[in-house]
């Protein structure tokens, strides 16, 4: 973490909130390419801090906002995603932190399970169980209708902008239940990741879908923002199902790019799985290169 703050002492991107009538979203760029987020209800001055890594910065924000920090929500044990967990614990005593009890989360004081609600002051979060990056790993799907917007998604390492996470402690029949649970959210679903992983995603799904036109203008958009250091989130749902190769796995043309065909005795799960696997490997060694 010292190393990272000393590399980016200003973080990795330029923060660019988002409000509705009462909430206020605000990415926290920390690390290398990590993103934790602070939601705020304006009403009551309450907050929620979404994948805390550095408390040093979450805990900056905390104040120049003003807020009080009411709950920690940590998408999985990763301590890119929890680390900062402990050090804000200690200054806000009150705060409670919630995740699954099947991750070694640091500090949990609430575990959860799959689709149970979590209240701070007006704002209404669901918690998915979304296994396959760890074997506890879950998302927080903010309600936006109380506050005439649409439905957020902190996706931790699940998804991002044209990717998804890697399948450590997972199957890729897992992992595929988990992404068709955030497929299967509102088409108007904002996507706010947990990585800035824009760019080098998006450059790995031009490789399999050359002739998406979605996918070549998200990629154009991406790049100049990045040269301006800006964020890239959020995308959303409908937009990645465009364009997210780990999304398209019953896209006839991501099988012809990939050269692989349902066998005869396969059912459509299993071969979706099988494409899941193979993108997930190609990226793997993209990413090794």
């Amino acid at each position: 973490m010292k190393k990272a703050r000393e590399r980016y002492p200003h973080g990795h991107s330029i923060p660019q909130p988002v409000m509705f009538s009462g909430v206020k979203i605000l990415p926290i760029p920390v690390l290398a390419n990590n993103y934790s987020y602070l939601v705020i209800d304006t009403h009551s001055n309450t907050a929620a801090a979404i994948d805390p890594s550095d408390p040093l910065a979450v805990q900056a924000a905390i104040e120049q906002e003003g807020v009080t920090l009411e709950a920690i929500l940590c998408t999985h044990k990763h301590w890119d995603h929890s680390g900062g967990n402990v050090v804000l614990r200690r200054l806000y005593g009150s705060c409670r932190v919630y995740g699954s009890a099947c991750d070694a989360i640091p500090e949990l004081t609430n575990p959860l399970s799959d689709k149970e609600t979590i209240a701070v002051g007006q704002l209404r979060f669901k918690a998915l169980f979304t296994p396959g990056h760890t074997v506890g790993h879950m998302v927080y799907v903010l309600d936006g209708k109380p506050f005439e917007g649409p439905a957020c998604l902190f996706s931790g390492d699940l998804l991002f902008l044209s990717g998804c996470g890697r399948i450590f402690e997972g199957t890729p029949e897992t992992m595929l239940a988990s992404l068709d649970t955030a497929a299967d959210l509102a088409e108007d679903t904002l996507l706010w990741p947990g990585h800035e992983y824009a760019l080098d995603c998006l450059m790995f799904a031009s490789l399999l879908e050359r002739a998406n036109p979605v996918l070549e203008q998200k990629l154009q958009w991406v790049n100049q923002q990045r040269l301006e250091k800006r964020s890239t989130c959020p995308s959303t749902i409908g937009e990645e199902k465009e364009y997210n190769p780990f999304l398209r796995t019953h896209c006839r043309e991501l099988h012809r790019a990939l050269q692989l065909q349902q066998l005869s005795d396969e059912d459509w799960d299993s071969f979706r799985a099988r494409v899941l696997k193979e993108v997930r490997h190609r990226k793997d060694l993209y990413k090794a290169n």
